[in-house]
């Protein structure tokens, strides 16, 4: 008589303590990249707070060493710790130009002005729309000017376009009233930041 042996399959499986094992180190991975990108984040924004004081003080050292405004100032007004291969603007206490568009304004003329006294890094023979400087963020540190724009206050301004709305809604909440139409930190068109590229005024 023959023995019919039964071969039982055996069926592999996760037990519950191994799944919640491997969910535990899938929420430590994605935790880890979070974090890393809120530390890389943050130090972006740190940097982009840092040259915005950076040119803060640029211009205002230039303006206590020379005596005039950079941008502004003719070569007859220069001192001797300017350059005098620097293209001189009109001396009459205004930064004109908007947000340095063409060659010849005065706000494009700003960053030669400021490499020539050494006070912001570059080569200060570039004189145009080619010398403004970029943010940490990838957009342009447009000019230092002399306008209204933003708040509807006429006052020596930096601006700076193609800042992220978070970003500069952040900068304002921590430096001025939050409000980007009032105060000492605003923007041009709409009334509210946004989430889209932003251009960002700041008073010098």
């Amino acid at each position: 008589m023959s023995k019919q042996i039964n071969l039982k399959s055996s069926q592999g499986g996760f037990t519950l303590v191994e799944i919640a094992i491997v969910l535990v180190i899938i929420g430590l991975i994605l935790g880890g990249v979070l974090q890393g990108q809120t530390m890389i984040e943050n130090a972006r924004y740190k940097n982009f707070q840092k040259e915005i004081d950076s040119y803060r003080a640029a211009f205002h050292t230039f303006r206590d060493m020379q005596r005039a405004l950079p941008g502004d100032i003719t070569t007859a007004q220069a001192r001797a710790n300017l350059n005098a291969s620097a293209t001189g603007g009109n001396g009459n206490g205004v930064i004109t130009g908007g947000d340095c568009s063409a060659n010849n304004e005065e706000t494009c003329r700003v960053w030669s002005h400021l490499r020539y006294a050494e006070l912001i890094p570059g080569d200060p023979t570039v004189n145009g729309t080619a010398s403004r400087p970029n943010h940490a963020y990838g957009g342009l540190v447009s000019s230092m000017e002399t306008s209204n724009a933003g708040n509807n206050v006429t006052e020596h301004k930096l601006r700076l376009l193609n800042v992220p709305g978070e970003v500069a809604q952040r900068y304002d909440s921590e430096n001025d009233d939050n409000d980007p139409k009032t105060g000492s930190v605003s923007k041009t068109g709409a009334a509210n930041y946004g989430t889209g590229n932003v251009t960002l005024l700041i008073k010098l």
